[in-house]
């Protein structure tokens, strides 16, 4: 539903539906209204079918009054929009009243020369009514819309206010009071923003929001480390300049949200999304393949002209010094390829506009049309092959964060020379990561995964000189712990990228290879009526920010063991094997636990993750118990590691279990029961971990040597040379509908706010 589905020139103009909220609430007032509008005109009418339209008419009439209360209450208390909504409720009433009418059984019982109008004999009444109704029921919610985008920007408004007071403080004293504001501005600011992020329906909107709030959550604590250390030393230069590139980098991602919940068309909209190589080839080859339904679709001026814009935009591959000679060589080659294909079809599509045998031409066209498309796709798989390779590579050597490392002990020794030179390898990195980001851009394949990737970008431009003007700020003092603490954090920011550099590219895979929105949805939440033994006794509560940043490296250690076991569950070649689907179980629902400890996600409460906690103890124990029937066909020294592990992992899903079942009272036992919930998640998935790579590996040998020895069987059994040996069964396909990587959407959605103690 896109827009308004009603005729009314009064009330649709400009009602385009824009939130799921409002789409979700208009269906069933759709339905009915559809039942009345559909149904069949006879000359005799039973009392049943009568009365059974009666019931729907007099329901969507009370269900309108109801509705029209609510709307009439938010007008009194919100003048700007008062005359307009109660207008929209005005005509709301009167269509559901028309409604009621046309629908009334004694007028229907009446006979039709009484005058009265019904719905079966009025049926252009109803429609009008029906009209009416959708145009001002959606002109309602559309203006109670209004009023939540007014209490986002008036929320972002406090922030900025509170924002420009922190930037001038000047004592210790006054920063801890201001900041503590602005905490309890955030947390309101990131409800705000959460909600209206999972409300969008346009998946490019919320993306850019995850983006801005990805910024917002990063640098808030940048914030607070940066400002202390400029407090501190207050005539450090690098340390003002440290801050100053957070405060601005907050207000943009400020205004950023302001533009996507208002619409507005800042200078630079038209800058967020540039044309990737894979809009163009999708657009190329739609150009090409709709020569097969009208010749006359296009010219061959603009389809070769499309070919070499297409082919331009692969200089950014063949003109980076990363590109390999052998990598560069093989895009020319394919480029080449497309251009002779292409000719070869205008040469085609040109005999078919002219040539009288058309079925001949139609034949050579078709030919020249599939060639096209195959030489463009084998494009798409070479640059899609360099920039991932190129993006695994680096994740690869910068695993092991070098010149961070080195920078923190140069910046600690106070050496400025060394912090210099390794300020030149982080910069050297940086524009590697910058140019390989511009890349994935390039292949990513949905327009939401090319905004994640020009965030990506933007980030590690902006975070490494940040990093090194607090190595410099360290350097010039030393001795100061804050000052070393605030490079700590720039680098847990740049950490941070790379862990979320590693998701994108996971992603921008599954998409590639199909696998985007087709993978295994498991057991979030416990089912109704199982697992709520604590559901009377204990009190759902939330965590609060000051919570929330306590669990955050706990959960980013959750999030990442999860992601390694959805890596080393992909590495199986029977996807079916039920290590594997309970292992891809387990991630899924640690993932939901991280984005608890982000106040995200499916699990809103601590009775939420209490009830997930055991979920995911009986699904751990149901993994033993598969890892037990697996290590009894191995031999034993091969058995014991596995058995061992097996054993650690009984007891710690057992713990978990009756931690999770534990009942406690009070703020702070509650949170300690949510620490030790996680924790012991935590550790359960590292067990998880460990055992999916020699289970595998355990598990191709056990394969490879059944299937010698059924050969071997075989050929005893049959001397003859000539007569075939039978095998075991080829191994199972992989199966690329695997819970792999969670959508990009959940990574990013979070905003975890982190407060000075």
């Amino acid at each position: 539903m896109a827009s308004s589905p009603c005729g009314n020139s009064n009330f649709d103009s400009g009602l385009e539906i824009k939130t799921r909220s409002v789409e979700q609430t208009l269906i069933p007032l759709v339905s009915q209204i559809t039942t009345l509008i559909n149904h069949k005109d006879r000359p005799k009418k039973s009392e049943r079918t009568s009365a059974a339209i009666h019931r729907v008419g007099q329901a969507v009439s009370v269900a309108v009054g109801r509705f029209v209360a609510v709307g009439e209450a938010i007008a009194s208390e919100n003048q700007e929009l008062k005359d307009e909504m109660g207008q929209a409720c005005f005509e709301a009433r009167r269509a559901g009243d028309a409604i009621a009418q046309l629908t009334d059984v004694g007028s229907a019982m009446q006979p039709q020369t009484d005058g009265r109008v019904t719905v079966f004999s009025d049926r252009t009444g109803m429609v009008k009514a029906a009209r009416l109704l959708l145009s001002s029921v959606t002109k309602v919610l559309v203006l109670a819309d209004r009023i939540v985008i007014k209490q986002i920007i008036t929320s972002r408004n406090k922030v900025l206010v509170t924002l420009d007071k922190l930037e001038r403080v000047s004592t210790f004293q006054e920063f801890v009071q201001i900041f503590s504001q602005f905490g309890n501005e955030m947390v309101e600011f990131a409800h705000l923003t959460g909600d209206r992020q999972n409300d969008l329906k346009d998946e490019k909107k919320k993306a850019r929001m995850a983006a801005a709030r990805a910024v917002l959550e990063k640098c808030t604590m940048m914030l607070l480390t940066a400002s202390k250390t400029c407090l501190r030393h207050p005539d450090c230069e690098s340390a003002r300049i440290n801050k100053d590139a957070v405060f601005h980098r907050m207000r943009c991602a400020l205004e950023q949200v302001i533009e996507i919940v208002t619409e507005a068309r800042s200078c630079g909209e038209n800058k967020v999304l540039p044309t990737s190589i894979y809009n163009s080839i999708k657009d190329f080859k739609c150009s090409v393949e709709c020569l097969r339904e009208n010749l006359h679709s296009s010219t061959p001026q603009f389809v070769a002209g499309q070919l070499e814009t297409l082919v331009e935009r692969t200089e950014d591959f063949t003109d980076s010094p990363y590109t390999s000679h052998e990598q560069r060589q093989a895009i020319l080659g394919v480029c080449q390829l497309a251009r002779q294909e292409t000719q070869q079809l205008v040469h085609a599509w040109i005999e078919a506009q002219q040539s009288v045998h058309a079925k001949e031409a139609t034949e050579e066209l078709e030919v020249a049309i599939l060639k096209t498309c195959q030489s463009i796709g084998d494009l798409r798989r070479e640059l899609h092959k360099v920039a991932v390779g190129r993006a695994s590579d680096l994740l690869k050597a910068h695993g092991e964060h070098l010149p961070l490392r080195a920078l923190k002990a140069a910046g600690a020794e106070g050496n400025l020379e060394a912090v210099a030179e390794y300020s030149r390898t982080l910069t050297e990195q940086k524009e590697q990561l910058v140019e390989t980001c511009r890349l994935l851009c390039h292949v990513s394949g949905t327009e939401p995964l090319e905004i994640t990737c020009i965030h990506a970008e933007e980030t590690f431009h902006v975070i490494g000189p940040q990093i090194i003007s607090a190595a410099q700020t360290l350097a010039l003092h030393p001795s100061s712990k804050i000052a070393k603490e605030n490079l700590e954090v720039f680098c847990e920011a740049w950490d941070s990228q790379l862990c979320d550099m590693a998701l994108l590219l996971k992603e921008i895979n599954d998409v590639f290879e199909g696998r985007r929105g087709d993978k295994r949805s498991y057991l979030s939440l416990p089912r109704p009526g199982k697992h709520s033994a604590n559901l009377k006794t204990a009190k759902a509560v939330k965590l609060d920010a000051e919570e929330q940043t306590s669990m955050a490296k706990l959960g980013l250690e959750l999030r990442l063991l999860s992601s390694d076991v959805d890596s080393e569950v992909e590495k199986w070649e029977e996807q079916e094997h039920d290590i594997v689907r309970q292992s891809q179980s387990l991630a899924s629902m640690a993932y939901n636990m991280y984005l608890f400890t982000r106040g995200e996600g499916l699990l809103k409460t601590t009775l939420d993750l209490f009830h997930q906690a055991e979920v995911l103890s009986e699904e751990g124990l149901q993994l033993c118990s598969s890892l037990r029937t697996f290590s009894s066909q191995l031999v034993d020294e091969e058995k014991s590691v596995v058995i061992t592990e097996t054993e650690k992992l009984v007891v710690l899903c057992q713990q978990l279990q009756m931690g999770a079942k534990t009942p406690v009272q009070g703020k702070t036992a509650t949170f300690q029961k949510v620490d030790s919930s996680i924790q012991t998640t935590r550790n359960i998935m590292t067990v998880v971990l460990s055992l999916l790579p020699i289970s595998n590996k355990l598990n191709k040998k056990h394969k490879s040597e059944r299937t010698s020895l059924s050969s071997l069987q075989d050929w005893g059994e049959r001397p003859d040379a000539s007569t075939p040996v039978k095998e075991e069964a080829a191994l199972s396909s992989k199966n690329t509908n695997g819970f792999g990587v969670k959508s990009l959407e959940q990574h990013l959605a979070g905003l975890n706010l982190l407060e000075s103690k």
